[in-house]
Protein backbone atom coordinates (compact mmCIF):
# COMPACT_ATOMS: atom_id res chain seq x y z
CA UNK A 1 0.00 0.00 0.00
CA UNK A 2 2.90 2.36 0.84
CA UNK A 3 4.51 1.59 -2.62
CA UNK A 4 1.14 2.50 -4.23
CA UNK A 5 0.66 5.49 -2.34
CA UNK A 6 3.86 7.23 -3.50
CA UNK A 7 3.17 5.68 -7.34
CA UNK A 8 0.15 7.84 -7.20
CA UNK A 9 1.78 10.74 -5.26
CA UNK A 10 4.16 10.60 -7.98
CA UNK A 11 1.48 10.81 -10.65
CA UNK A 12 -1.16 12.56 -9.01
CA UNK A 13 -0.15 14.37 -6.11
CA UNK A 14 -1.75 14.45 -2.20
CA UNK A 15 -5.41 15.56 -2.54
CA UNK A 16 -5.65 12.64 -5.23
CA UNK A 17 -4.52 9.76 -3.78
CA UNK A 18 -7.72 8.47 -2.30
CA UNK A 19 -7.90 4.93 -0.20
CA UNK A 20 -10.00 3.81 -2.67
CA UNK A 21 -7.02 4.68 -5.19
CA UNK A 22 -4.16 3.22 -3.33
CA UNK A 23 -6.20 0.13 -2.82
CA UNK A 24 -6.82 -0.44 -6.74
CA UNK A 25 -3.50 0.08 -7.28
CA UNK A 26 -2.63 -2.11 -4.24
CA UNK A 27 -4.76 -4.55 -4.98
CA UNK A 28 -4.87 -4.87 -1.12
CA UNK A 29 -8.27 -5.82 1.04
CA UNK A 30 -10.21 -2.65 2.32
CA UNK A 31 -9.87 -4.04 6.30
CA UNK A 32 -5.77 -4.03 5.99
CA UNK A 33 -5.79 -0.03 5.44
CA UNK A 34 -7.15 0.72 9.00
CA UNK A 35 -5.55 -2.51 10.40
CA UNK A 36 -1.67 -0.82 9.19
CA UNK A 37 -2.88 2.54 9.46
CA UNK A 38 -5.23 3.48 12.06
CA UNK A 39 -5.33 7.03 11.30
CA UNK A 40 -6.13 6.55 7.60
CA UNK A 41 -5.30 8.22 4.34
CA UNK A 42 -3.30 10.77 6.01
CA UNK A 43 -0.96 8.39 7.70
CA UNK A 44 -0.46 6.17 4.55
CA UNK A 45 0.60 9.99 2.76
CA UNK A 46 2.94 10.04 5.91
CA UNK A 47 4.45 6.50 5.29
CA UNK A 48 4.78 7.18 2.04
CA UNK A 49 6.88 10.12 1.68
CA UNK A 50 8.72 9.06 4.39
CA UNK A 51 9.57 5.77 2.82
CA UNK A 52 10.12 8.17 -0.72
CA UNK A 53 12.39 10.05 1.40
CA UNK A 54 14.85 7.20 2.90
CA UNK A 55 14.91 5.47 -0.43
CA UNK A 56 15.84 9.06 -2.31
CA UNK A 57 18.34 9.94 0.38
CA UNK A 58 19.73 6.25 0.28
CA UNK A 59 20.01 6.89 -3.97
CA UNK A 60 21.59 10.40 -3.36
CA UNK A 61 24.42 8.72 -0.65
CA UNK A 62 24.82 6.11 -3.19
CA UNK A 63 24.86 8.69 -5.86
CA UNK A 64 27.58 10.80 -3.62
CA UNK A 65 30.36 8.12 -3.68
CA UNK A 66 31.73 8.97 -6.56
CA UNK A 67 35.15 10.83 -6.51
CA UNK A 68 34.15 13.37 -8.66
CA UNK A 69 31.24 15.11 -7.74
CA UNK A 70 30.72 16.63 -11.12
CA UNK A 71 29.98 13.18 -12.32
CA UNK A 72 28.12 12.21 -8.99
CA UNK A 73 25.28 15.28 -9.85
CA UNK A 74 25.12 14.60 -13.51
CA UNK A 75 24.11 10.70 -12.26
CA UNK A 76 21.91 12.18 -10.03
CA UNK A 77 19.90 14.01 -13.50
CA UNK A 78 19.98 11.32 -15.07
CA UNK A 79 18.40 9.26 -12.81
CA UNK A 80 15.78 11.46 -13.06
CA UNK A 81 15.67 12.30 -16.75
CA UNK A 82 15.46 8.24 -16.97
CA UNK A 83 12.63 7.80 -14.42
CA UNK A 84 10.82 10.74 -16.21
CA UNK A 85 10.99 8.57 -19.63
CA UNK A 86 10.16 5.38 -18.06
CA UNK A 87 7.06 6.77 -16.91
CA UNK A 88 6.14 8.73 -19.86
CA UNK A 89 6.63 11.65 -18.16
CA UNK A 90 4.09 10.78 -15.35
CA UNK A 91 5.87 10.80 -12.45
CA UNK A 92 7.34 13.43 -10.48
CA UNK A 93 8.76 13.33 -6.83
CA UNK A 94 6.01 12.76 -4.39
CA UNK A 95 7.97 15.09 -1.85
CA UNK A 96 7.07 18.38 -4.71
CA UNK A 97 3.67 16.44 -4.68
CA UNK A 98 3.07 17.54 -0.88
CA UNK A 99 5.24 20.42 -0.65
CA UNK A 100 2.73 22.30 -3.26
CA UNK A 101 -0.69 21.14 -2.22
CA UNK A 102 -2.44 23.12 -0.24
CA UNK A 103 -3.68 20.86 2.42
CA UNK A 104 -5.82 22.57 5.29
CA UNK A 105 -6.42 18.85 6.56
CA UNK A 106 -2.63 18.07 7.18
CA UNK A 107 -0.36 21.56 7.23
CA UNK A 108 2.12 19.16 8.55
CA UNK A 109 2.83 17.61 5.44
CA UNK A 110 4.30 20.54 3.84
CA UNK A 111 6.48 21.11 6.79
CA UNK A 112 7.41 17.46 6.79
CA UNK A 113 8.23 18.03 2.54
CA UNK A 114 10.73 20.63 3.80
CA UNK A 115 12.50 18.66 6.45
CA UNK A 116 13.00 16.16 3.90
CA UNK A 117 14.40 18.41 0.93
CA UNK A 118 16.52 20.25 3.98
CA UNK A 119 17.81 16.17 4.38
CA UNK A 120 18.71 15.96 0.95
CA UNK A 121 20.30 19.51 0.80
CA UNK A 122 22.67 18.66 3.79
CA UNK A 123 24.32 15.49 1.68
CA UNK A 124 24.69 17.42 -1.68
CA UNK A 125 26.52 20.14 0.69
CA UNK A 126 28.81 17.70 2.00
CA UNK A 127 29.69 16.13 -1.03
CA UNK A 128 30.78 19.62 -2.07
CA UNK A 129 32.21 20.71 1.14
CA UNK A 130 34.48 17.47 0.86
CA UNK A 131 35.75 18.56 -2.59
CA UNK A 132 37.15 21.70 -0.97
CA UNK A 133 34.02 24.53 -1.68
CA UNK A 134 33.54 26.21 1.45
CA UNK A 135 30.17 25.48 3.88
CA UNK A 136 28.00 28.64 2.59
CA UNK A 137 28.98 27.80 -0.90
CA UNK A 138 28.53 24.44 -0.40
CA UNK A 139 25.11 24.88 0.82
CA UNK A 140 23.91 27.40 -2.08
CA UNK A 141 24.94 24.89 -4.67
CA UNK A 142 22.94 22.28 -2.96
CA UNK A 143 19.99 23.67 -2.84
CA UNK A 144 20.54 24.99 -6.38
CA UNK A 145 20.85 21.61 -7.51
CA UNK A 146 17.85 20.37 -5.83
CA UNK A 147 15.73 23.20 -7.19
CA UNK A 148 17.23 22.73 -10.55
CA UNK A 149 16.16 19.26 -10.58
CA UNK A 150 12.80 19.64 -9.46
CA UNK A 151 11.72 22.13 -11.44
CA UNK A 152 13.50 20.37 -14.43
CA UNK A 153 11.11 17.30 -13.50
CA UNK A 154 7.77 19.55 -13.13
CA UNK A 155 8.74 21.55 -16.89
CA UNK A 156 9.77 18.21 -18.69
CA UNK A 157 6.09 16.74 -17.23
CA UNK A 158 4.61 19.51 -18.22
CA UNK A 159 7.01 19.44 -21.50
CA UNK A 160 6.41 16.09 -22.31
CA UNK A 161 10.23 16.34 -23.01
CA UNK A 162 13.50 15.64 -21.94
CA UNK A 163 15.04 19.33 -22.79
CA UNK A 164 14.20 20.97 -19.66
CA UNK A 165 16.36 17.97 -17.34
CA UNK A 166 19.25 18.44 -20.09
CA UNK A 167 19.30 22.04 -20.21
CA UNK A 168 19.37 21.98 -16.71
CA UNK A 169 21.75 19.27 -16.09
CA UNK A 170 24.05 20.91 -18.36
CA UNK A 171 24.20 24.30 -16.52
CA UNK A 172 24.85 22.79 -13.49
CA UNK A 173 27.57 20.10 -15.20
CA UNK A 174 29.25 23.49 -16.10
CA UNK A 175 28.36 25.80 -13.00
CA UNK A 176 30.16 22.67 -10.82
CA UNK A 177 32.87 22.47 -13.23
CA UNK A 178 34.15 26.10 -12.88
CA UNK A 179 33.62 26.34 -9.35
CA UNK A 180 35.62 23.30 -8.79
CA UNK A 181 38.12 24.65 -11.49
CA UNK A 182 38.20 27.47 -9.64
CA UNK A 183 38.22 27.36 -5.95
CA UNK A 184 41.20 28.15 -4.43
Amino acid sequence: MVDSAMALLRQNGASSTTIDKVLSHSGAPRGSVYHHFPRGRIQLIEEAISTASDRMTTLIEETLQADDPVEAIDAFFALWRDRLVDSDFRSGCPIVAVAVETNDESPHLARSAGDIFVRWQDALTELFRKNGIPEDRSRRLAALVIAAEEGAVVLSRAQQSTAPMEAATAEIHDLLTHTLDSKP
